[in-house]
């Protein structure tokens, strides 16, 4: 007990010293008053006398610290220590280290704060520099019992020190050092030896006496409760939380430290518990993640890695990255750890490295500092995201792309990639080059109105841009020969763009083809009008003969013409002119080449204008023409000489159908010459009926008129191309043909055409 009581470090040694000492120092000064007041003069003077000799000390210290700090130094103390009888000199540095001593075995050492000469300033904290002689003393007994007094000086950081070029003393440090002088109080202590035995025995009697009750009393009601409160804080920290209790304790301070250090107790065990909740959680998250993670030092070397880097790559605690990564032997060049650890910054990057199976393995890289409570990076945190499989796809997709770009580049047809927005070309195969005639280069960011003859061309195309077929549409080459196309628009991504795939068909030479068969159709049906038009030139030569023969007879008998004669005359011979100029007109324009243009015509205009034609022959046939015309009907887009050209053809073939009706050796039994024109709108549409009272078409002919080179009539008298070519004209013009007999003989056509709605005096 008595050895836990009179421990070194513990309260009632603390408190027994200072006690025993002022209780010593009372029974000294009252019982030796007289001694104390000779002690104190003699004391004083020994002080002053010391305190004279360390300002010399300190003077000479100072020049020789500034001229010559360690060549002279020791022999100036060794000297000035033997002149003056000192005993003891030191000078110690900031540190506490023995600089300079009068015993070299003390050179080196450093001072104890609990030492009595080091006590003096650090008695506190922080230590307190004293300027006062009184607080720089000490006086104390050697080990042979010989009273000794101390004096502590502090060596001070002047300002030729701290400015001086050749020192390096902060300005901020006010102490450089201690100078510590011990000399002997040997005369003093005869003088006050007579009384000294009685302050002994006072002092060792009242000292054990207050000893006693202090330990007794440290001991029971602060020792013993404080080491009880020791140990539970111990098993604190240790994790051992069994030791909190919910009891009341004392009110009195060790008691509410007692209170204090329980309700510590328990807030540390929520948030340990808690912190050690969350600690299983990041380090269930740092071991799951899908990706590879490894904490590196400053040298490389692997800290820690969770399962998913050790599963691909098999390392040790320990190993370089570089190594257990990229089997390497030295750090990769660009290495995102090493950015990390010089800018404190994350970083990213692609690696390469080989798993441990061998294959070859592709990440990306993004590197995090790691940080101390002081902000210093000790270790940097790489996460790496496999993209191994994202780069075979990747490789594949190039792959692709390099086919689907062979595929673009030779296909046969011209393709052309567009902006959806402003309709330029993005990209075109080499099919366009070709047939367009252009550069790469010429069409690349250019307008698709490049490859129109006209803005009016284009147009239609840009404002039916979301309709998939375009038939028939005329291009432009770059030496300025048209071509025809048909042209198929779909909708696509492209780069990131939306886009649109055109796709152009030459069909020039089949369009050609087709003008060339339609213009061999309109020489044909023009021979078939021979006759009809013979007859229709005699009608009016015929008068201008007989008015010009009346004139010339006149003339040559020498008779006079009345002139109301004559302005008839000249007037019927202007008339039959016209009629006959109408008709040859008429004829030219007709078998004209064209080219297919469409454009907005009335559809009752092109039939009256196909029947001018053959009136004179029908009426010479007594063929009876009916018509059913419908007054305002829509206008059609269309190309007004080859809808001629259709109605024509069904004219000449009602025509030649009712001619052959009654040329039969048997009397039909409809006598009746008719052609019935109908024209009218229906759901949206013109409806245009042509009927005869013909023979008709037999039921396993009339699935075949349309074909090309069929026909019904005998060998010379027709081609087999009327009704095929106006089969083509109807469908490019937008329309449809039907064909069916009549219940009392004869057949019937039907046209129908899509109407075309007018917009401020345009046709859409």
């Amino acid at each position: 007990m008595l050895k836990r009581i009179m421990h070194r470090k513990g309260l009632t040694l603390k408190l027994l010293i200072p006690v025993g000492m002022v209780l010593i120092t009372s029974i000294f000064i009252w019982s030796h008053y007289s001694a104390g007041y000779q002690k104190r003069i003699l004391i004083d003077k020994a002080v002053s006398d010391v305190d004279k000799f360390c300002n010399s000390v300190l003077k000479l210290t100072w020049f020789a610290m500034l001229h010559s700090p360690s060549e002279d130094m020791q022999d100036i103390l060794n000297s000035m220590s033997d002149y003056n009888d000192i005993e003891e000199i030191r000078i110690f540095n900031s540190q506490g280290q023995v600089r300079f001593s009068n015993e070299s075995t003390e050179l080196g050492t450093f001072g104890q704060k609990q030492d009595i000469a080091c006590n003096i300033c650090h008695s506190k904290e922080p230590p307190v520099m004293k300027i006062d002689i009184k607080d720089r003393i000490r006086m104390f007994e050697s080990e042979e019992g010989e009273l000794k007094l101390g004096v502590i000086n502090p060596i001070l950081n002047a300002p030729s020190c701290s400015a001086s070029d050749c020192h390096y003393h902060p300005t901020d440090i006010k102490k450089l050092g201690t100078l510590d002088v011990v000399v002997s109080l040997k005369t003093v202590k005869q003088e006050i030896a007579r009384s000294r035995n009685m302050f002994v025995w006072t002092a060792v009697y009242l000292f054990g006496t207050l000893a006693a009750t202090i330990c007794i009393i440290v001991f029971f009601r602060v020792t013993h409760p404080i080491n009880r409160l020791i140990a539970d804080t111990r098993s604190i920290a240790k994790g051992d939380f069994a030791v909190l209790k919910n009891g009341s304790p004392p009110g009195d301070e060790i008691g509410q430290l007692s209170v204090a250090i329980n309700d510590m107790g328990l807030e540390i065990h929520e948030k340990q518990t808690e912190l050690n909740r969350q600690k299983d959680i990041y380090r269930h998250l740092f071991e799951q993640v899908p990706c590879s993670i490894t904490v590196q030092n400053r040298e490389y070397e692997l800290i820690e890695f969770n399962q998913e880097f050790a599963r691909k790559f098999n390392p040790e605690y320990g190993d370089y990255c570089y190594a257990a990564y990229k089997d390497l032997d030295a750090k990769c060049l660009n290495c995102p750890v090493e950015k990390t650890f010089q800018d404190g910054k994350s970083h990213f990057s692609e690696e390469s490295g080989i798993n441990k199976d061998g294959s070859i393995a592709h990440w990306f890289v993004k590197t995090a500092p790691l940080k101390d409570e002081n902000g210093n990076i000790v270790a940097a945190m790489e996460m790496s995201l496999d993209i191994s499989r994202r780069k075979k796809l990747e490789e594949e997709v190039k792959i692709s792309e390099k086919k689907y770009q062979a595929i673009f580049k030779n296909i046969p047809n011209p393709v052309f990639i567009l902006d959806k927005d402003q309709l330029t070309i993005l990209d075109c195969n080499d099919s366009a080059l070709s047939v367009y005639g252009y550069d790469r280069d010429e069409l690349k960011g250019k307008g698709f109105e490049i490859v129109f003859p006209s803005n009016k061309e284009f147009d239609r195309i840009k404002d039916n841009i979301t309709v998939c077929f375009h038939e028939r549409v005329v291009n432009l080459r770059k030496n300025e020969d048209y071509l025809y196309t048909n042209i198929w628009i779909s909708p696509a991504d492209f780069a990131d763009k939306k886009v649109l795939i055109v796709t152009a068909v030459d069909i020039t030479h089949s369009v050609e083809t087709e003008h060339q068969l339609i213009q061999a159709g309109k020489m044909a049906t023009l021979g078939e009008m021979a006759t009809g038009v013979a007859h229709e030139l005699n009608q009016p030569l015929s008068v201008i003969k007989t008015a010009s023969g009346f004139i010339a007879r006149k003339l040559g008998t020498d008779q006079e013409i009345d002139r109301a004669i004559l302005k008839t005359l000249s007037d019927e011979i202007e008339t039959h002119v016209d009629r006959a100029s109408k008709i040859t007109n008429h004829m030219r324009l007709f078998g004209r080449k064209s080219v297919f243009k469409k454009e907005a015509v009335n559809i009752n205009d092109i039939l009256k204008r196909a029947f001018d034609i053959f009136s004179q022959q029908l009426k010479l046939r007594e063929i009876q023409v009916i018509w059913e015309l419908s007054d305002g009907l829509p206008v059609i887009l269309a190309d007004p000489v080859r809808l001629e050209q259709v109605f024509i053809n069904l004219l000449l073939n009602s025509r030649d159908a009712i001619v052959a009706k009654f040329n039969g050796s048997s009397t039909p039994k409809n006598d009746k010459r008719e052609i019935t024109l109908s024209t009218k709108t229906e759901a949206g549409k013109i409806r245009v009926k042509i009927r005869d009272t013909g023979l008709g078409i037999s039921s396993s002919d009339i699935d075949k008129i349309f074909e090309p080179f069929f026909t019904t009539k005998k060998i010379g008298e027709g081609t087999g191309l009327g009704l095929s070519i106006s089969y083509g004209i109807i469908k490019e013009s937008g329309g449809e043909i039907f064909v069916h007999n009549n219940k009392d003989g004869g057949v019937t056509f039907i046209l129908l055409f899509g109407t075309q709605a007018r917009t401020d005096g345009k046709y859409a």
